[in-house]
């Protein structure tokens, strides 16, 4: 079978507007997606380069392919379960920055590149001052972009209708003022002159991003029968969801010359993605947070069995919709159509979403995803909110144990073990709080200022009702528990 190519594909040749710093499958299924949407639709006409931003790894398999590859997207679409395949053809080279430097180099000094996309890793976008102007190129992935930046400022002068919009997708907050913040140091420690600072500041653009969509990688095991049905060979191959958001928040308004939402691609500019942060962390990983682990100990194993267990179900829709949405800012409809579409995902048939590897740091977890939306409902309805205090109990619950074995806690699930990953000294907390009596063992979980940063005993009834559940959980088991205090 022929490998999948440019003659294939009919690959029309664009102008190159943007430079990626990652080859993953995240970008790949997200950003030069949505790009080959904007250029087929003749909104954007420009293609992508391929940056690869590290010393190890190859990019032997784009260049056999013309860095032409597949997308296939699974999920749920209108009711039904659906395979959505698309061929991207928005890519129009690879670069090893290593390997290939002068060759990556040059890409500063050609007139039409105006984006600079990457995806480092959270551990990607940090200040380095072992990071020197004259390597080639600089170890961190900011050492890269101030280099590249002043090779462009240096060639065209500083001239300012050729800076550089910076759309990092890395998942930290406010990841475009970091980077801002990391090339600005690096551009002091390298004694820079102040007309590249000033250029810095006022002809380029450092947005911040949030981006969402479960993006499954290659499909190892299904990679032969979708060759196949392709008719050609494809070793990129990238699946993922067909749910996507990409929120860009910047100070200068980029809407006009990245017209994506012109496409129907839900792209979201603005000037505070707070909100939209706010959204996906308190009703996306927060419903997660607060029904996964009762979930695991009703006896379910992925996030699609819990969908179909009516009580789970039942308990996550209450959550999300009755004590997390009365508590945030954006539109109720925003956040209506938002939560129906996260019950979508988690109900998607393609992917086998492991509870156990959601329950990783739950404690860390709940503090930032549900504690939020707990503190908010008491202060604004005055009472507690039943189903994200259940979850509380449902955590220490399922942290019951009292050996750590292979820095795990041992827990036991119908008389079988299963492992509890947390912070040493979370594990340690629990291995020897957990045996106490329902009242004790509550008192000692809910005062840890440590784990919560405030002491939730002092919140009126909310250890008396944390110690109701916990001695209805170890009475009846955890399904029985959440039935007497649900279907009553």
């Amino acid at each position: 079978m022929e490998l999948l190519n440019r003659k294939k594909t009919g690959k029309v040749e664009r102008p190159v507007k943007v430079l990626q710093f990652g080859e993953g499958n995240f970008l790949r299924a997200f950003v030069d997606y949505m790009i080959d949407i904007a250029n087929e639709q003749g909104k954007f006409n420009g293609d992508i380069v391929l940056v690869k931003p590290i010393e190890f790894g190859s990019l032997d398999r784009f260049h056999d392919q013309e860095c032409q590859y597949t997308v296939q997207l699974r999920g749920i679409v209108d009711g039904e379960p659906k395979r959505i395949n698309r061929i991207v053809t928005s890519v129009a080279d690879a670069v090893d920055a290593y390997g290939e430097y002068q060759k990556y180099a040059d890409y500063a000094k050609l007139d039409s590149l105006r984006y600079i996309v990457s995806n480092t890793t959270e551990a990607g976008i940090v200040y380095d001052d072992t990071d020197r102007l004259e390597m080639e190129p600089p170890k961190s992935y900011p050492g890269k972009l101030t280099k590249f930046l002043y090779e462009r400022y240096k060639h065209f002068n500083g001239a300012m209708d050729k800076g550089l919009v910076m759309l990092p997708v890395e998942l930290i907050d406010d990841n475009g003022i970091h980077l801002k913040e990391c090339v600005e140091k690096l551009a002091v420690l390298w004694n820079l002159e102040d007309g590249f600072k000033t250029w810095l500041d006022e002809a380029c653009v450092f947005t911040s991003t949030l981006v969402d969509r479960i993006v499954t990688g290659y499909p190892r095991d299904e990679a032969e029968e979708l060759c196949k049905e392709f008719g050609y060979q494809d070793n990129l191959i990238v699946t993922g969801e067909p749910f996507a958001l990409w929120v860009i928040e910047s100070a200068k308004d980029i809407s006009k010359e990245f017209p994506l939402p012109d496409a129907g691609l839900p792209v979201i500019f603005t000037d505070n993605q707070k909100p939209y942060k706010q959204r996906k962390v308190r009703i996306l990983n927060g419903a997660h947070t607060s029904f996964v682990l009762a979930s695991y100990l009703c006896g379910n194993d992925i996030v699609l069995e819990s969908m179909q267990d009516e009580l789970i179900f039942n308990f996550m829709k209450a959550t999300i919709f009755d004590e997390v949405i009365p508590t945030l800012t954006l539109p109720k409809q925003d956040l209506i159509d938002f939560a129906e579409a996260v019950i979508t995902r988690f109900n998607n048939p393609y992917v086998k979403h492991a509870l156990l590897s959601i329950s990783l740091n739950s404690v860390s977890k709940w503090r930032a995803r549900c504690m939020p939306s707990f503190l908010e409902y008491i202060k604004n309805e005055g009472k507690l909110p039943t189903h994200l205090t259940f979850s509380l109990a449902a955590l220490m619950a399922f942290y019951t144990g009292t050996k750590i074995r292979d820095k795990a806690l041992i827990g036991h699930r119908d008389g079988t073990e299963y492992q509890i990953l947390d912070d040493a000294a979370v594990l340690e907390f629990f291995a020897a709080n957990s045996s106490k009596d329902a009242a004790e063992y509550t008192h000692a979980v809910l005062s840890n200022e440590h784990f919560w940063g405030e002491d939730l005993t002092k919140l009126a009834g909310v250890e008396e009702a944390v110690t109701g559940y916990m001695e209805d959980i170890r009475a009846l088991g955890m399904r029985a528990a959440m039935e007497k205090t649900f279907n009553a």
